[in-house]
C-alpha cells in the first residue's frame, strides 16, 4: 500500500512520521501495492487527531478518524479500528473483489461476533419536501431541529445538498453533482 502522511497545524517530528509509517505498514498485509492511503495528522486545540483514508480501485473507501491527547496513542486506535473494519467486512469485500488481487483475503482473519448481531435494518423512513434555501438558512434550520445534518435543495444550484456539523464545530457540505 502506498501511504501519504500529511501534518496540519503542527510540525511533524521525524520520530512521529517513522512510527506512523511503521505502524500503518501493518495494513500492507491486507492490500496490494497499488492501493493508496492517506494519513492526515492534525492538532485542534489540545486534541491530536488522525484520519486515515484508504481508497480501493472501485472507489470503495475505508476510513478511520480518532482523537486523543497523544499522536502515538491515536495511531494505535486508528490501526485497530481499520483492522476491525477489514475483518468485519471481509465477506462483502470478497464478493466485490473475488477476481481482483487488490485485497489479500488470506491475511484477513474471520470476524468473531461478540453477540448475536443482526445486519443493520431500516426502522424508520421520512419523506418530506425539499424546499430551496440558501446554505446559511439550511444551517439555521439544522440548528433549530437540533440535528447533526440537514437535507435541503440549494437555491443557488437547485441541487440536493446535505449540511452537517463537523467535530471541530464548523459545518461541512455534501452536494449532488
Amino acid at each position: 500500500m502506498k501511504l501519504t502522511i500529511v501534518a496540519k497545524n503542527f510540525n511533524m517530528t521525524p520520530d512521529l512520521k517513522e512510527i506512523t509509517e511503521k505502524k500503518l505498514s501493518k495494513l500492507d498485509k491486507f492490500f496490494s501495492e497499488d492501493i493508496h492511503g492517506t494519513a492526515v495528522l492534525r492538532k485542534v486545540k489540545s486534541d491530536e487527531i488522525m484520519e486515515v483514508t484508504i481508497t480501493l480501485p472501485d472507489g470503495t473507501v475505508m476510513r478511520s478518524e480518532q482523537k486523543t491527547k497523544d499522536f502515538y496513542e491515536t495511531v494505535d486506535k486508528v490501526l485497530a479500528q481499520l483492522e476491525r473494519q477489514i475483518r468485519k467486512h471481509k465477506t462483502r469485500l470478497q464478493k466485490r473483489y473475488q477476481n481482483n488481487d487488490s485485497i489479500k483475503f488470506a491475511e484477513i482473519p474471520d470476524f468473531e461476533m461478540q453477540s448475536k448481531e443482526e445486519a443493520p435494518k431500516i426502522v424508520r423512513e421520512k419523506v418530506f419536501f425539499l424546499k430551496p434555501m440558501s446554505r446559511e438558512e439550511a444551517a439555521l434550520q439544522m440548528e433549530l431541529v437540533t440535528h447533526d445534518f440537514y437535507l435541503f435543495r440549494d437555491s443557488e444550484t437547485d441541487k440536493v445538498s446535505v449540511i452537517y456539523k463537523r467535530g471541530d464545530g464548523d459545518y461541512g457540505l455534501i452536494r449532488e453533482e
